[in-house]
């Protein structure tokens, strides 16, 4: 089993750079695949390898190329169920991080960026809540997702825990946002992962509409300058 990482260390080394969006972040060329994670005999091997990743960007600041990318921590990998646990129980509950916080747990080799080629195509399912119910649906999500209850092949890519000030929000990414047939049995499973009510609201959205509306708020902002003869007044 890889090296344990204690549940306060990524928090206290996070220089809080990092953004809430992942507009024109491209993973790293350079980055080599990481060695597989060794089971150890007895233990119960999962389907999948996952990787789990911390991030927490400043309030207000503004989207650059490299900051998500640099700000997103690894924290380890697990490919049994004790490995799961052993990190699992070592996390901070989502109702104990600060806001602006995000713990995402991604399958080996894919990270939690639209860009990544897993991700490319695919989406996301969206659930906000109030606050004090995130830990328990953020623990029964993925539970139900390294235990393959979704039962859509290799469709799912991850899942997000992103704490904000005044709400959580839980989101499970899937490769292929155009099939509404494997995006249909996710969110009717989802819903029973996570016992919501029949009138609760969820949003699939895919990552190239994210992309789109990211780049066109950000085209709405101008670099300060000399007014322009548009803005003097006539």
């Amino acid at each position: 089993m890889s090296t344990m990482v204690n549940k306060y260390e990524a928090l206290k080394t996070s220089d809080d750079s990092g953004e809430e969006d992942t507009v024109n972040k491209e993973p790293k060329e350079t980055e080599k695949p990481l060695p597989p994670v060794e089971v150890k005999p007895g233990e119960h091997r999962l389907q999948y390898t996952y990787s789990i990743w911390f991030s927490r960007r400043a309030p207000g600041k503004q989207a650059t190329t490299q900051s998500y990318d640099q700000n997103l921590k690894l924290l380890g990998r697990f490919a049994s169920v004790e490995q799961f646990w052993g990190y699992y129980s070592r996390l901070l509950r989502p109702s104990d991080l600060t806001s602006h916080s995000d713990i995402h747990i991604f399958k080996d080799g894919i990270k939690p960026m639209w860009e990544d080629m897993a991700n490319r195509n695919g989406g996301k399912w969206i659930v906000r809540l109030r606050k004090g119910l995130a830990s328990r649906c953020w623990e029964n999500m993925i539970l139900a997702m390294v235990g393959e209850q979704f039962m859509v092949g290799d469709e799912i890519c991850g899942a997000v825990i992103s704490v904000r000030f005044q709400e959580d929000i839980i989101s499970i990414w899937n490769r292929t946002a155009q099939d509404s047939a494997i995006t249909g049995r996710i969110r009717d499973i989802l819903k029973r992962v996570l016992n919501l009510p029949p009138n609760t609201i969820m949003e699939y959205k895919t990552h190239n509409d994210s992309l789109k509306h990211t780049h066109s708020a950000s085209s709405l902002l101008r670099k300060p300058g000399p007014p322009t003869r548009h803005d003097l007044p006539h």
